[in-house]
């Protein structure tokens, strides 16, 4: 099993309104999607997931594999612990503290 850094970051924060406005009117970057609970933004050479939250979180770098099932298996058997299941993506939490997102290709 291969993990593969792409281009994503997401970002989880409390208000995406505010968010919007700055990301948007002081960043200048170009908002390509809007849900009532993420914002997807084109930075130029990543794209950046603003996600509603309880409670901000530092960013999460973003893998992609063939296999999110194989991949959710191998990190439970590292001892990692799956902090967001979705089916297709999962957020994880992996021994040294730090949290990452998997998306399958």
């Amino acid at each position: 099993m291969m993990f593969r850094s792409n281009n994503c970051i997401a970002l989880h924060l409390t208000s995406l309104a505010k968010a919007e406005r700055f990301y948007s009117d002081v960043l200048g970057f170009k908002l390509k999607s809007k849900t009532r609970t993420c914002l997807e933004f084109d930075t130029g050479h990543f794209l950046l997931y603003l996600n509603r939250s309880a409670r901000p979180q530092p960013p999460a770098p973003s893998f992609s594999v063939k296999s999110v099932a194989k991949a959710r298996r191998l990190l439970k058997g590292a001892r990692c612990q799956i902090v967001a299941d979705r089916g297709s993506s999962l957020y994880f939490r992996y021994p040294f503290g730090n949290v990452f997102d998997v998306i399958g290709d």
